[in-house]
């Protein structure tokens, strides 16, 4: 039965970082699946339209096919997850073939918001960053990474990210096993994750 770690946190609080840790101690052993992906298609909706959504929102994503997959992958089932283009604001035709692994990694903002999702994780863990922090981290990736304006960025986080984060982010805190300081900068927590797993694997 493989182990289930969920990662949630505030953008840009290091999540990604702490994943991407994880994934390599345990290179071969490990599959990965990030909430962003999870989107629901906005087909429906014209680009303006999509622009408009808002992103940040536990409305925003697909929880139903997220925890289904998660089910799969835990029966050592291969999945195949959706992609979602930050380019379009939308999740694309194309798909990528997930397959079962002893540790599977859970990326996501609001993991530890939704009931149905936090029942499947074995290893509930917070990343935690200071607010400053994370806006610089969030404006160096949107504009350098996804070809977003300064002007859009400082909307959106004032708009959605900023209220969302006190709302729901923020408060799921409280469902984790682990608060973990910086993500995968700090090499303390990162050791212990490492010995626990080993042990357990």
């Amino acid at each position: 039965m493989p182990i289930v770690i969920g990662i949630a946190g505030g953008t840009g609080s290091g999540k990604t970082t702490l994943t991407q840790a994880l994934a390599e101690k345990f290179a071969g052993r490990t599959t990965v699946i990030y909430q962003d992906n999870y989107y629901k298609r906005q087909d429906h909706l014209t680009f303006e339209e999509r622009t408009r959504v808002n992103y940040d929102s536990p409305d925003a994503f697909d929880i139903d096919l997220m925890a289904e997959h998660i089910e799969d992958l835990k029966a050592m089932r291969p999945v195949q997850g959706p992609v979602y283009d930050f380019s379009i604001h939308n999740r694309t035709d194309e798909t990528v073939d997930i397959q079962p692994e002893s540790v599977i990694l859970v990326e996501g903002i609001l993991l530890l918001h939704e009931p149905r999702l936090c029942s499947l994780l074995d290893i509930k863990l917070f990343v935690d960053a200071d607010a400053d922090v994370r806006i610089l981290r969030r404006i160096k990736r949107d504009v350098l990474e996804r070809g977003r304006s300064i002007e859009s960025v400082e909307k959106q986080y004032l708009e959605t990210v900023k209220p969302m984060h006190e709302l729901y982010v923020e408060t799921s805190k409280r469902n984790a096993d682990l608060i973990i300081p910086d993500g995968g900068h700090n090499l303390v927590a990162l050791d212990m994750l490492v010995h626990r797993l080993s042990r357990e694997l």
